[in-house]
């Protein structure tokens, strides 16, 4: 996989994923497919662990991860799971559909009102529009990605150094339409999607992907999937 569009058409396939594998979240990654191999390693290192060379396909993935929400191609952020995820953006309207977002205040707020007002900021101009550190604002834009609030837009070119990664509302980003999925149905659908995923799961497996309580993972499951039994472990599999 060397091309946007393939990158493109296989997350919309799978609905959702990570950038790189996590070792304890059951979706697959962006970088599994690019490598071919989810266990790949990212670099090229000698025997004593010098680095050497970045593995074939990073270039690659590098600028894909800011590429594909820059051309509105793939939602990407720290939307699920705690790391950066890739998002079709057929699935963004579920997955908003189940959060709890509620109304950003304190510091929160502030960054929120910067880039509806202001447009697209990257951190830089977010630290200089509130008037906070590096480490305040590089937290609290996390936490709003994963409260799906802010989201990547596009990178934006620095005169020295790596370029800066742009923010913007997820809701203006992608356009999200007036009415979204009902909750219940948000949730069967996210579930339906991280379960033909991984094949089976826990109500632990899914709720590292989405958040939610082991007892709410397992209700939805049940919703969607028949289940087992084995030891002290309930799997729900795949249809």
């Amino acid at each position: 996989m060397r091309t946007l569009e393939a990158a493109a058409a296989w997350i919309d396939e799978v609905g959702l994923a990570l950038l790189f594998p996590k070792a304890d979240v059951v979706l697959p990654s962006l970088w599994g497919r690019v490598a071919g191999d989810p266990a790949a390693p990212v670099a090229v290192r000698k025997p004593d662990g010098t680095f050497v060379r970045w593995a074939d396909g990073m270039g690659f993935l590098w600028n894909a991860k800011d590429d594909l929400p820059a051309r509105g191609l793939v939602c990407v952020g720290k939307h699920v799971a705690r790391v950066t995820a890739c998002v079709a953006p057929r699935v963004v309207p579920a997955l908003v559909a189940q959060s709890e977002r509620g109304e950003p205040d304190g510091l929160e707020g502030e960054l929120v009102s910067a880039v509806r007002s202001l447009g697209t900021m990257n951190g830089g101009e977010l630290r200089d529009a509130v008037g906070a550190s590096k480490r305040e604002v590089d937290r609290w834009i996390a936490a709003l990605h994963r409260r799906l609030v802010l989201t990547s837009s596009h990178l934006v070119e620095q005169e020295t150094g790596w370029g800066a990664l742009a923010h913007d509302l997820l809701d203006r980003k992608w356009k999200l339409p007036k009415r979204l999925p009902a909750v219940d149905e948000a949730r069967r659908e996210l579930a339906r999607l991280v379960l033909t995923a991984a094949g089976e799961l826990t109500a632990a497996d899914l709720s590292g992907v989405l958040g939610w309580r082991r007892r709410l993972a397992a209700e939805v499951l049940d919703e969607v999937a028949p289940s087992r039994d084995e030891g002290e472990f309930r799997i729900w599999a795949a249809p």
